[in-house]
């Protein structure tokens, strides 16, 4: 059991026994640092808090500086919270997890936020086929159509599938493999693809599930 911060780095293709190419990701995780420790009796629940990277110290709030202060430990881009039971072992502030903490063939979960599409009308959204492209239709091709009747019930419902903004969502993608681990260069490849662009930031935790 294992948990950690990570940087995606992008995709590419690893070649498996049998020669096919297999699609993985290649994200850098950690190494991380325990900037708190969470306690039922302080805090009301056990968790440890965990700072990944590092910035100047001009770039964040006195708060949070004095917060990374306290743990010893400069301050980072990303403060995310684990259950302590994803984690095995006991830990302290100022602690540093690194990415030999999982190995290959460990299934994992990959948390992060997917790519934001701005505007998105309803086929791209979800997936409507749009209307016909004959008998006289110009301007209607991609539009959804009817939303609610005129009369009754003489309004849209709440839920109605309709463009707007799409994607910047949080998402998890469960049962990974990890296919490679590279702790000189706190690299692991993964396979299949995780959320969000390159270069964001993501929470990887063993599979419970």
């Amino acid at each position: 059991m294992g948990a950690i911060l990570g940087k995606k780095i992008g995709m590419t293709r690893l070649y498996n026994d049998k020669r096919e190419a297999v699609p993985c990701t290649v994200i850098q995780a950690g190494p991380c640092y325990v900037t708190q420790v969470k306690s039922n009796e302080i805090d009301g629940y056990e968790a440890y808090q965990f700072g990944f990277g590092e910035r100047d110290e001009k770039k964040v709030t006195k708060p949070m500086a004095g917060h990374y202060k306290k743990a010893g430990r400069k301050p980072g881009y990303m403060l995310a919270e684990f259950s302590k039971s994803l984690i095995s072992g006991e830990l302290t502030a100022g602690s540093t997890v690194e990415v030999n903490i999982f190995k290959e063939g460990d299934k994992i979960d990959v948390l992060g936020v997917s790519k934001g599409k701005g505007f998105a009308g309803v086929v791209k959204r979800h997936n409507f086929a749009g209307g016909p492209r004959t008998h006289g239709q110009s301007d209607r091709l991609r539009a959804p159509g009817s939303v609610g009747g005129s009369s009754d019930p003489s309004r849209t419902f709440k839920g109605t599938r309709m463009g707007g903004r799409m994607g910047s969502d949080n998402v998890t993608v469960r049962n990974l493999e990890i296919l490679k681990v590279m702790p000189e260069s706190n690299l692991i490849v993964v396979k299949g693809a995780v959320p969000g662009p390159k270069n964001s930031y993501v929470k990887i935790v063993s599979t419970t599930k």
